[in-house]
């Protein structure tokens, strides 16, 4: 008999095997889709959320159990699920992963909500009190706007970070990428003053803001127009914090949205570059990059410096056109780079990605006991059969980048040019933080690879 006031409890689970981010708390991030499904969830429902960045995972009573994952969470969401289950508590998983490999998800758990929540939560939780839940459930493409503004209060306490979200979807449709196949190809955007209205809501408590954005900037003029009057309004409302968030290449080319950028209390910005090889860009089909050129990556980068912000730039290294000597040659290069702090990962086949539909046509996945493998996809580790480079010598070949990467002496340089390229203290305490951060990340553990 469900009780009168039924108890939600969402849960977080953090991978066991790396650990990663979760290490170090100013790079934790508070999870926004679970706050969205709590604000989502009426009355007389009671929801908590348990947050496996900062708890530690012990049983908590509940009616309904719901579960988000990201690949490499996968095989601890289900260890989750398993526990709850076995006490015959229902469990409903969401997320990227569980709607990529939908079949697998529903071995461990007793729902599945494919796609974006929004506009199927009401449907999942009336189907339970009902009796009659169903083990699939398809989410459209959400409307972005009158979206009730997230639990922020149920969120830990100890975040530096809020998570705002702006926008959905991405066009580019990368080769590694899984935001078209989860979020679609069309740029939706929420209404400025409702975005301006949730950040409103928490102006005060002096935290950092993490826009969640894919590209915050979007792809043409007219999205960096909206940016602009987001970052206006943030002006205007005098709201007075710190943001990060993700963009493109493209951001660089409008003085005006850089000034306004770093006016509204930007700091440091993600660029995804991933390679200096056109061969490479190519394969990832990253067509901003491909028309902007490489050999401009130090002008573009110097453009967001003359606004007192810093570069966070990406890099992918064993893509398919990589030889070995690509792997020594581009983290040379990205050691003189003028970026600010350095994101590396190894080309990982995520689920719902062409990326990884191809390799699987190939034959070429090397990890493939799933679901215990998925940890290893975790943009760190060797899971696919390159067709170039052995991966015991792609393994030691990224491991000696790293070092060279991640040196602390060459840390420490670069906060001074930071610090001197963007006269701004903030940014340059950001991004050395940031790159000790991702050093500690990458030598964590050896490499693993599949044979």
């Amino acid at each position: 008999m469900i009780n009168s006031s039924p108890r939600l409890l969402l849960i977080n689970p953090v991978s066991r095997y790396r650990v990663g981010l979760a290490h170090d708390a100013h790079d934790k991030l508070p999870p926004l889709c679970l706050g969205i499904i709590a604000a989502l969830t009426p009355a007389p429902w009671k929801t908590r959320i348990l947050d496996e960045n900062y708890q530690t995972f012990r049983h908590r009573d509940a009616d309904l159990v719901g579960i988000t994952a990201y690949t490499p969470n996968a095989f601890r969401a289900y260890e989750i699920a398993r526990h709850y289950r076995e006490k015959n508590i229902p469990v409903v998983m969401g997320g990227i992963h569980a709607s990529m490999c939908t079949e697998e998800a529903l071995r461990y758990v007793d729902a599945v909500v494919v796609g974006e929540a929004e506009n199927v939560w009401s449907t999942v939780l009336a189907d339970f009190e009902a009796g009659r839940l169903q083990k699939v459930y398809h989410g459209d493409f959400t409307e972005m706007k009158n979206q009730p503004i997230p639990r922020h209060d149920l969120q830990y306490p100890l975040y530096y970070w809020r998570s705002v979200q702006t926008s959905r979807g991405c066009p580019m449709n990368c080769d590694f990428c899984s935001v078209t196949s989860f979020n679609g190809g069309h740029f939706r955007t929420r209404p400025i003053e409702e975005v301006l209205n949730e950040l409103q809501a928490f102006h005060g408590d002096k935290r950092n803001v993490f826009f969640v954005d894919d590209n915050i900037g979007g792809i043409n003029q007219g999205h960096r127009e909206r940016a602009k009057e987001l970052f206006r309004g943030i002006i205007d409302r005098k709201l007075k914090f710190n943001w990060f968030s993700q963009t493109s290449v493209d951001f660089a080319d409008d003085p005006e949205t850089l000034k306004l950028a770093a006016a509204s209390g930007c700091k440091l910005l993600l660029v995804g570059f991933e390679t200096e090889t056109i061969e490479g860009l190519k394969s990832a089909s990253k067509k901003n990059n491909l028309r902007k050129g490489a050999e401009n990556y130090r002008q573009i980068i110097s453009k967001f410096h003359k606004h007192g912000i810093g570069v966070l730039g990406t890099f992918i290294f064993g893509m398919e056109t990589d030889h070995p000597q690509d792997i020594s040659n581009r983290a040379k290069f990205i050691s003189k780079l003028n970026v600010d702090c350095i994101q590396t990962s190894m080309l990982t086949p995520y689920p719902g990605t062409k990326l990884s539909r191809r390799l699987q046509e190939q034959n070429r996945l090397t990890c493939e006991n799933f679901p215990h493998d998925w940890q290893y996809y975790n943009w760190e580790d060797i899971v696919i059969r390159h067709p170039h480079i052995a991966s015991a010598d792609l393994a030691k070949r990224m491991t000696d980048g790293w070092k060279l990467m991640y040196n602390p002496t060459r840390i420490r340089v670069r906060f001074l040019k930071t610090l001197y390229n963007t006269r701004s203290l903030e940014t340059a305490i950001w991004s050395v933080t940031a790159n000790f951060q991702y050093r500690n990340i990458m030598l964590e553990r050896p490499i693993h690879y599949c044979k």
